[in-house]
């Protein structure tokens, strides 16, 4: 989901700068209101740059990552992801690729925006209604939250400064296929064994899980 430096024009990437600050900012008012939050969201960082870090395949014009995004919202909360996610790209930036970091914000909306879509459709219910976690629900939150991504990458490819094909693109989304039908073995796997230790005190405070409920 990166977009490589040197394709959108700085003035497009002032806009998509205001945009990300923009949205980071009303979340991070939530954020502050609670502490455990806090504690979260630097997990979700954490995990999430490791995740980016660990595997990667350049794949037409933008790159495969594993995000774990459903791993990651699931287990530790909308804000939490939210803003972890901005902030793991900028320590993968630090840490692993400072090319990556003028597109930093760009490259954050890109897995914010989707994030967003996911909560306030089909996650919230889960997380806020007493609604019963399966296969079937991780799966369509997979499939919509990727879908997005691929949007999004799409959106700044038309931005950009350099044409890109439908076909190149399309080669793109589609090898987000493998995620989702891959990753939701692995959030399902992660709530389970939360949820056998919850009540202890790490999992109570670096994991989001007392409310969820988990189908057989």
């Amino acid at each position: 989901m990166h977009i490589e430096p040197g394709i959108i024009a700085q003035a497009k990437i002032l806009a998509a700068n205001i945009g990300a600050a923009g949205l980071l900012l009303t979340y991070a008012k939530d954020l502050i209101k609670n502490p455990a939050d806090i504690v979260r969201m630097l997990v979700a960082a954490v995990f999430f740059s490791l995740f980016m870090q660990g595997f990667f395949v350049k794949v037409g014009p933008s790159e495969l990552h594993f995000v774990g995004a459903m791993v990651i919202y699931l287990t530790l909360g909308f804000v939490p992801t939210l803003i972890g996610f901005a902030v793991g790209l900028l320590l993968q930036g630090v840490l692993f690729d400072p090319l990556d970091l003028p597109h930093l914000a760009v490259n954050s909306l890109s897995l914010i925006v989707p994030l967003i879509a996911v909560h306030y459709t089909l996650g919230r219910k889960l997380r806020e209604q007493d609604s019963v976690i399966t296969w079937k629900n991780i799966l369509k939150l997979d499939a919509m939250y990727y879908s997005g991504v691929a949007v999004m990458v799409s959106f700044w490819l038309t931005m950009s400064n350099v044409s890109t094909s439908f076909a190149a693109w399309a080669t793109f989304a589609s090898s987000y296929l493998v995620l989702v039908a891959c990753e939701p073995l692995l959030t399902y796997s992660a709530l389970r064994l939360l949820k056998r230790h919850e009540g202890s005190k790490i999992v109570d405070i670096c994991f989001a899980v007392k409310s969820l409920k988990l189908a057989n």
